[in-house]
């Protein structure tokens, strides 16, 4: 029997932005300012750094917001200039986050965000269509936290992340004239991160912060083939065309460092450097209970390469107060994407990209409201990824727009 090729992307996030699977999509604020993160004036500051909570001018502050992201992917076969295009619904990322100061040097947090998630659709019967039909994720993150002052100037904070996820994968498996769907809605992992927090004087904030990785793992999942039923004993499948499985997913370690310089009072400077450990997500493997789809010696046990290598994000931000109501933000960063041509994967499509940002801020009293838009510039890559045999050149285009509000009460 033909071995069938899976391309495990499992719990992988499928919008098309450069760094693998990483939606940097947590605060629209923040997104407005080409995501740079060292703002501590509202709840917001909570999923990017624990220690900033300390610094929000407040008692209580409460922030939530949401994300429209609109993306499409172009593969064409460059011998037969053959096209295909993907056909995505826009992502909805949304975050919300609390913080309180308990004692005037110790405050809790809590922070909700979904850091990766959406949906890749290819057309009908396209070229890579073993590999990735139609890839729906959800991931989430759940982040108590406690953040203390050192000195008034400095502070360090902590959070245990909770992680919940969710695939479900089409793809066709044409040697048996049919399809696969590949599902897990019970996903999850665990991880923590850890912060420091500096305001030297009136004119600086500093930011540094590590989020350790995330191991999701995949316990019971179900694998539903649409082929014969005569096929069933031949593969391992149960009467009704299903197997288990069992899979780890790593969300790499990222590490950030940001500074944000007052040059006026009403003008404001921030960048921010980001690096991603994604080396640790080399392989990708598939533990099938029955089923005869891998490529180890039982043939249960699915293994495909993935090859990412570490990559960073550079990011560059300002801030301009007009008059106590209303701000103007604008940024520009630069997201290197972890892969390299040879290993290009339409389920996970990625690419170098440059990215502006703009957009309001509004305040009115205590409540805040964000606005903001971003274009992205990614660069076209051509591949030959010989594992998958799957050749070609790729293009992307991708936009994301993001409504928040923040509250702040003394």
């Amino acid at each position: 029997m033909k071995r069938i090729l899976i391309s495990t992307a499992l719990l992988a996030g499928v919008l098309t932005y450069a760094g693998g699977f990483r939606v940097s999509l947590q605060g629209v604020k923040q997104l407005a300012m080409a995501h740079t993160s060292a703002h501590a004036e509202d709840a917001s500051v909570a999923f990017f750094n624990p220690a900033g909570i300390s610094f929000i001018p407040a008692k209580l502050s409460v922030a939530a917001g949401g994300f429209g992201a609109m993306s499409k992917v172009t593969y064409q076969n460059t011998s037969t200039y053959q096209t295909y295009e993907t056909n995505n619904p826009i992502g909805t990322p949304v975050y919300a986050a609390i913080a309180y100061k308990v004692l005037d040097n110790v405050s809790v947090g809590f922070s909700f965000s979904t850091p990766f998630g959406s949906t890749i659709q290819w057309q009908d019967n396209w070229a890579g269509q073993e590999m990735v039909q139609k890839m729906s994720l959800k991931g989430m993150y759940f982040q108590p936290m406690v953040s203390v002052k050192l000195a008034p100037w400095a502070s360090v904070g902590a959070s245990y992340i909770y992680a919940k996820g969710s695939v479900d994968w089409d793809k066709a498996v044409t040697q048996f004239n049919g399809t696969l769907n590949i599902k897990d809605e019970k996903a999850k992992g665990h991880g923590v991160g850890l912060g420091f927090y500096f305001q030297p004087d009136k004119n600086w904030d500093i930011s540094v912060a590590y989020r350790s990785p995330v191991d999701m793992k995949a316990e019971n999942g179900v694998a539903t083939f649409k082929i014969s039923p005569a096929l069933y004993p031949l593969v391992g499948l149960d009467a009704n065309g299903q197997d288990k499985f069992k899979a780890t997913l790593p969300l790499v370690e990222e590490f950030t460092v940001g500074a944000t310089y007052k040059v006026t009072p009403n003008w404001k400077v921030s960048a921010e450097m980001n690096y991603q450990g994604w080396e640790k997500y080399d392989k990708l493997t598939l533990d099938f209970e029955n089923a005869k789809v891998g490529n180890q010696a039982d043939n249960t046990i699915l293994t495909t390469p993935k090859n990412f290598k570490n990559s960073k994000t550079f990011r560059i931000g300002t801030e301009y107060k007009i008059n106590s109501m209303i701000a103007g933000r604008l940024g520009w960063y630069y997201d290197q994407s972890p892969y390299e041509d040879k290993w290009f994967i339409p389920e996970t499509p990625s690419f170098d990209a440059h990215v502006l940002t703009g957009g309001l801020g509004l305040k009115f009293g205590g409540l805040g409201v964000d606005l903001a838009l971003a274009k992205s510039f990614p660069k076209a890559r051509t591949f030959d990824n010989k594992y998958y045999n799957f050749a070609g050149q790729a293009k992307a285009q991708s936009f994301y727009f993001g409504l928040g509000v923040n509250y702040n009460l003394n």
